[in-house]
C-alpha cells in the first residue's frame, strides 16, 4: 500500500486487475460454499470497542500514537481518528461464565490502558460520540497516522468529487461539511462476531438484522455531536454521511450508500458478497499475487485477500466476514450496530441481549423474518436511532402470520424479546448467573426507562437549567459521565446531574 502511495495512487490498469480478481474470489468463495470447505461450529464470538480519549476537562485529546506506545499491547490499536483506540477481546466459547470472564478482562484492560493514557493527560472514553467533539477536531489533519487512512480518505473524497455534507435533524439540526472522512472518526461502537456455518449463517443474519432495532432502543448513547442535540443515537446518520461517496446525482438515481441496513432478507453469505461485487466499485483496488482458483484447484485454502479488502469498505450493520485460521476457512456475522459504553457492564449487557437473542430467534420454526417485510425492519432501526428507549416499533403479533402491530420498544423487550434472549442463552450453554445478571440490567432499563443517550441530555438540561452556556453543559456532562463510568455501576443508576 505504501508503494502506491509513493508512486502517485493507483493507475487503469490496477482497477481493471482488482476487478477481476474481485470476480475470481466470489467463484472461489462459491466453490468453498458447494464443496462445505468451512469450519465446523465451535460456538465462537468475538468483541471490539472502539474508544475516545479525553482529557480532565472532557475534551478530545489527539494522542492515540502517544497512548498506544505506552500501552504497547497488541490488544489495543488505531482507529481512523487521532482521538480513538480500539480494543480487541480475544475469541470465546459461548458457555458457562463467559460474560463474567469478558467483563473481568475488559475492565482490566481498560484500566491499565486509562492509567497508561493518564502518562499523558488523557483517559478512555466509552461512549457513541464523545459531545465535546467539535468540527475543527475531525479534519485530515488529525486522521491517525498510518498510510491505510490517508489512502481510504483520499480514495473516498475522489470517489465523491466534492466536500462531504452532514445534514441531520433531531431535536435540533446540525448542518456542515467536511473536506475529509475524518467526521467518521465520531462514531465509537462496540462490534460483537459470532461465527456461524454456511448453511447456519443467513438465519443469524436475518435475525441480526431483525433485531437491530431493538438494541439501538435499549443502548442508545450517542445524542450529541458538534455541540448539537440530534437522535438519540447519531452514530447511523453521521456514518452514512461522512462515508458517502455518491454525488447528489447518484443519490437521486438510488445508487446505494456504503453504509448500509440492506434492502432484503438473504439466503446464504454469497447473497451478500454477491451485492457488495454488484452495487459497490472497489475503493482500494490493490491486489495480491493469490490465485485463489488455482488454489482451490491444488487442494489448498485461499486468503481471497481482495474479497475481504472490498468488503471492508461497505459498511452493513450487519458485516459479513471470511477469514482464514490456521489454514481453515470460516464465515462471521459481525454485529456493528452498537455504541460503546457507558460500562463494561453495559456493554456485556448488551452483549448478552444480542447473542441470546439472535440464538433464540434463528432457531424459531416460524422465523420473524418471515413475518415482517424487510423495510419494516429498516424504518424500526431508524425510528430507534431517533427515539431511542421511547421509540415505538412495528413487530409481528404473536400467532398472527403477516400482522404487524405499533409496540413501545420497552414493552417489546420486556415482553417478549427478553424471554427469548433468556431462552438462547440457556441454549449456548450459558450459566443462569451470568444470564439473569446482564439481562437484569436490560430488563431495568426497560423499567426505568433510561439508557446512556437518555442520561446524557437529561444531564444536560439540567446543566442548562443551571445557567450553563451550551459547551460548558457539555463538557461538565462529559467529565460527570466519566466519573461515573469509571465507577463501573450500569448507567441506569446513574444519578442525573453535573454535581458528583
Amino acid at each position: 500500500m505504501g508503494e502506491k502511495i509513493v508512486a502517485g495512487g493507483f493507475d487503469l490498469s490496477d482497477r481493471q486487475r482488482h476487478r477481476e480478481k474481485l470476480s475470481q474470489c466470489l467463484d472461489a468463495f462459491s466453490r468453498l460454499l458447494k464443496e462445505k470447505r468451512f469450519e465446523r461450529p465451535k460456538n465462537l464470538m468475538g468483541l471490539e470497542i472502539e474508544l475516545n480519549l479525553a482529557g480532565p476537562d472532557g475534551m478530545p485529546r489527539m494522542l492515540n500514537a502517544e497512548v498506544l506506545e505506552r500501552i504497547a499491547s497488541g490488544d489495543f490499536q488505531t482507529e481512523l481518528g487521532q482521538c480513538n483506540l480500539e480494543v480487541n477481546i480475544v475469541p470465546h466459547r459461548m458457555h458457562g461464565r463467559v460474560f463474567d470472564q469478558l467483563s473481568e478482562e475488559l475492565r482490566t484492560g481498560l484500566a491499565y490502558a486509562d492509567r497508561k493514557a493518564g502518562e499523558v493527560s488523557a483517559g478512555i472514553v466509552m461512549i457513541g460520540i464523545l459531545p465535546t467533539l467539535a468540527a475543527h477536531d475531525l479534519v485530515s489533519a488529525n486522521l491517525s497516522r498510518g498510510d491505510r487512512y490517508r489512502l481510504l480518505n483520499d480514495e473516498m473524497l475522489a470517489a465523491r468529487g466534492e466536500d462531504f455534507t452532514i445534514d441531520i435533524a433531531g431535536v435540533e439540526r446540525l448542518t456542515c461539511t467536511s473536506a475529509s472522512i475524518a467526521p467518521e472518526a465520531a462514531c465509537t461502537s462496540v462490534q460483537l462476531h459470532l461465527q456461524v456455518t454456511p448453511n447456519r449463517f443467513a438465519d443469524v443474519w436475518n435475525a441480526a438484522q431483525a433485531v437491530a432495532a431493538a438494541q439501538i432502543a435499549v443502548g442508545a448513547n450517542a445524542p450529541f455531536l458538534f455541540g448539537r442535540e440530534l437522535w438519540r443515537e447519531s452514530r447511523p446518520p453521521l456514518f452514512v454521511q461522512s462515508t458517502d461517496t455518491r454525488p447528489p446525482e447518484f443519490i437521486e438515481q438510488g445508487v446505494r450508500p456504503r453504509t448500509w441496513f440492506g434492502e432484503r432478507w438473504i439466503d446464504s453469505a454469497q447473497d451478500l458478497f454477491e451485492e457488495n461485487l454488484r452495487y459497490f466499485p472497489p475503493l482500494l483496488p490493490i491486489s495480491g499475487d493469490e490465485d485463489p482458483l488455482k488454489v482451490l484447484d491444488d487442494g489448498g485454502v485461499p486468503e481471497l485477500a481482495e474479497l475481504a479488502l472490498h468488503n471492508g469498505t461497505i459498511y452493513r450493520w450487519n458485516r459479513p466476514v471470511y477469514q482464514v485460521t490456521d489454514g481453515v476457512p470460516h464465515l462471521r456475522v459481525e454485529n456493528r450496530v452498537l455504541p460503546a459504553g457507558p460500562t463494561v457492564t453495559d456493554v456485556i449487557a448488551n452483549t448478552a441481549f444480542y447473542y441470546g437473542l439472535v440464538r433464540a430467534l434463528a432457531d424459531q420454526p416460524r422465523p420473524v423474518w418471515r413475518r415482517m417485510p424487510f423495510a419494516v425492519a429498516a424504518d424500526n432501526f431508524d425510528t430507534a436511532c431517533r427515539d431511542g428507549i421511547d421509540a415505538v416499533l412495528r413487530w409481528p403479533r404473536p400467532g398472527r402470520t403477516g400482522a404487524l402491530t405499533r409496540v413501545p420498544a420497552v414493552r417489546l423487550v420486556q415482553e417478549e424479546l427478553l424471554p427469548l434472549a433468556a431462552a438462547g442463552l440457556d441454549a449456548w450453554g450459558v450459566e443462569p448467573t451470568d444470564r439473569d445478571r446482564y439481562l437484569g440490567v436490560i430488563a431495568e432499563r426497560c423499567r426505568r426507562r433510561v439508557n446512556g443517550a437518555s442520561w446524557q441530555t437529561a444531564t444536560y438540561h439540567r446543566a442548562l437549567d443551571a445557567g450553563l452556556a451550551r459547551q460548558d453543559a457539555l463538557a461538565a456532562m462529559t467529565r460527570r459521565y466519566c466519573a461515573l463510568m469509571r465507577t463501573g455501576e450500569p448507567v441506569h443508576t446513574w444519578p442525573v446531574g453535573v454535581d458528583g
